[in-house]
């Protein structure tokens, strides 16, 4: 039975990081990334945070987790299995994160969930193409189809939706997934500790 007072489970999900800076082991800097997103959703309000992993990042997520953290086993990286684990565990609203974008302003969940009072399902881009999150009413509904977070898009998502007002789309973001993403971040703003002390 889940708290009343939740607004949603947001779930970090632990996805591959196919590039790392010049003399940073590609271990940590996936490591790193993960930690900033899961430091940035751990304390907010009103939410439930949780990471979702495969059998081998299982580690990886015990490592950067906080206490009490729920830590989801998937049986494939998909959004859609890190959401219906979110639904078996007696939440009625989820957003999935992408474990690479340590910067994220806190108020973009907020943005990503708000829509679900009218919509059921909202989909942030991440810059450059792909998927920043996805947020949903659970359980996850039967026509949404299994976003791709590398391709998926809101028209995707709309696609196969009975209505295409039912999905959302919502502000996006940048994720670190090439050399040319580190020039969005910026060394000025707080917090994304982890990432900022490999850079620096």
């Amino acid at each position: 039975m889940t708290d009343p007072a939740v607004s949603a489970a947001v779930i970090v999900l632990l996805v591959p990081t196919p590039w790392s800076p010049p003399g940073i082991d590609p271990s940590s800097w996936r490591a790193a990334l993960a930690e900033d997103v899961v430091d940035l959703v751990a304390p907010l309000p009103l939410i439930q945070p949780a990471i979702a992993a495969l059998t081998a990042d299982l580690p990886l997520a015990s490592k950067i987790a906080w206490p009490s953290m729920p830590q989801y086993e998937l049986p494939s990286l998909s959004i859609r299995a890190a959401l219906s684990a979110a639904a078996a565990d007696g939440h009625e609203r989820a957003v999935v994160l992408m474990a690479d974008a340590p910067d994220l302003p806190a108020m973009l969940i907020g943005k990503m969930i708000r829509p679900l009072s009218t919509r059921t399902v909202a989909v942030a881009p991440a810059a450059g193409g792909g998927l920043l999150g996805v947020a949903c009413r659970l359980p996850v509904p039967s026509w949404l189809p299994d976003l791709d977070p590398g391709t998926g898009d809101v028209v995707t998502a709309r696609r196969p939706a009975p209505e295409p007002t039912m999905v959302a789309a919502a502000p996006g973001w940048h994720r670190l997934r090439g050399p040319e993403d580190l020039r969005h971040l910026d060394m000025g703003l707080d917090g994304w500790d982890a990432t900022r002390s490999l850079l620096s």
